[in-house]
């Protein structure tokens, strides 16, 4: 771009011509972080005054001239809605040089213009591993989607390791956790291994117990742990019932929220205190990512805050950005998984090899009443409970199966199907649901594909029995 005086139209130096809506800046207007120093200008003879308040930025050339645009629609305003909030949420391009997406900054040192800035901290990053500008743009966009009410977000190296993360946050040696019965395993195994190893106490709860939990709040109970639905078994829990007895007890709330996102369930509208997400994957969407999340409101965010500090926990900045990338297209793909998962949920409620299907989607489900209440859509993920046949014959269905892969995790493009058992490791409640079980997880490939895919799998179940 040719240089013109600030506040004049922009000029192409390709084609010499206005550049239609942008505008040179003046310097006040460039930042307001930032003061202008000489290029040939000594770090050292930086007027101390103006290092005290501003972060020193060396003159850009021609070629790194800013221009502005008109503002935007500001993201944090309440009448977005949530899929704009997708799209804007945490992106600023006039700071990168009008680039729609954040550059991913690979960093550990942060240098500082003088050693008494050092020693100050003045800086707005201090370390790679206390931020970026690539991952404050994935905090920020996750805020955003959450509401008002969340105070900050946490970025961790995997689902669990945000489970885990934030249970430390808040727990100390003798307090008392309650846990749902229906929770994901690996949660259990931390709570059993780990916070018992530390003199924590773990009462697992059975997940319909609404109101009723009141009953099991002891007088060291600091915190109850929600996950609706069940990633296997869902049951739907009534989290605004559960999380009003807790907090009239002093406890605080933490919840699972991966199944149905901020954006099918406003978690801190019901009352949670802390909402994760095991981001590896709807908000990651590719089966290609490992990350967790943590929303912390107010009262939490800054334990959740000096915890993950303290405990020197990050995020790789490629992983940062795949998860990004993916949540921008998380509104489209999730109603996707939603349809199609409610399609083929209602055609396997008419296979007569099947039981039931366990998706609170479906009138028949027991936890519909409260799906309907509290959430404004479903996921791709549900169970189905076969009628009784052996194992063989199950394992002949899923080895059948072409389209559906076999294993762990769900909420990638693709569709998978496992089978499952809770009882062995239920405590609360006990799990025998008739017949065996498999978790489905619906994908983005056509639902006559799929049907045509399980419609082979029932006949070698069929061939197996």
């Amino acid at each position: 771009m040719r240089r013109p005086r600030c506040g004049l139209p922009a000029i192409s130096e390709r084609s010499g011509t206005a550049v239609k809506g942008l505008t040179v800046a003046s310097r006040d207007a460039m930042t307001q972080c930032c003061v202008i120093v000489p290029r040939n200008w000594p770090r050292k003879q930086l007027d101390q005054k103006y290092a005290s308040k501003f972060e020193a930025r060396r003159e850009p050339s021609h070629e790194e001239y800013v221009m502005t645009k008109k503002t935007d629609a500001d993201p944090s305003q309440p009448s977005l809605r949530p899929a704009t909030r997708l799209v804007v949420g945490g992106r600023d391009p006039a700071a990168n040089h009008g680039f729609v997406n954040p550059p991913v900054h690979h960093v550990s040192t942060v240098l500082y213009p003088t050693a008494e800035d050092f020693l100050a901290r003045r800086s707005r990053y201090l370390y790679g591993r206390r931020g970026t500008p690539t991952s404050e743009a994935l905090e920020n966009a996750l805020r955003e989607l959450e509401g008002p009410a969340c105070a900050g977000v946490a970025l961790l190296p995997s689902g669990l390791a945000a489970i885990s993360t934030a249970l430390l946050a808040l727990l100390n040696a003798g307090d008392h956790l309650l846990v749902t019965d229906s929770v994901y395993q690996p949660t259990r195994n931390f709570c059993d291994g780990v916070l018992k190893r530390y003199g924590i106490t773990t009462t697992y709860y059975d997940p319909l117990i609404g109101t009723g939990i009141a009953a099991l709040i002891r007088p060291n109970t600091r915190a109850v742990f929600v996950e609706a639905p069940g990633s296997l078994s869902f049951e739907m829990q009534d989290v605004p019932a559960i999380a009003a007895a807790a907090h009239a007890m002093g406890a605080v709330v933490l919840m699972d929220n991966t199944w149905a996102s901020p954006l099918y369930f406003r978690a801190f509208d019901k009352g949670v205190d802390l909402s994760i997400q095991a981001a590896t994957k709807y908000i990651g969407g590719h089966s290609d990512v490992m990350l967790g999340t943590v929303s912390a409101n107010k009262a939490t965010w800054e334990r959740l805050s000096d915890t993950v500090h303290a405990l020197g926990l990050c995020v790789g900045p490629d992983d940062i950005y795949l998860g990004l990338r993916g949540l921008r297209t998380l509104g489209v793909r999730l109603a996707q998984h939603y349809q199609s998962g409610l399609k083929i949920a209602r055609w396997l409620e008419q296979r007569p090899e099947v039981a039931r299907v366990l998706h609170p989607a479906l009138a028949s489900c027991p936890g519909h009443a409260i799906w309907q209440r509290d959430f404004s859509g479903a996921s791709g993920l549900f169970s189905i409970v076969l009628k009784p046949v052996a194992d063989t014959a199950v394992h002949a269905f899923l080895n059948e199966l072409s389209l559906f892969g076999i294993g762990a995790s769900w909420g990638g493009f693709e569709s998978l199907a496992i089978p499952f058992n809770c009882a062995s490791f239920r405590t609360a409640t006990k799990w025998a649901p008739g017949g065996p079980t498999v978790r489905i997880h619906i994908g983005l490939e056509d639902t006559d594909d799929l049907i045509g895919d399980l419609e082979r799998g029932f006949a070698a179940l069929a061939a197996a029995r």
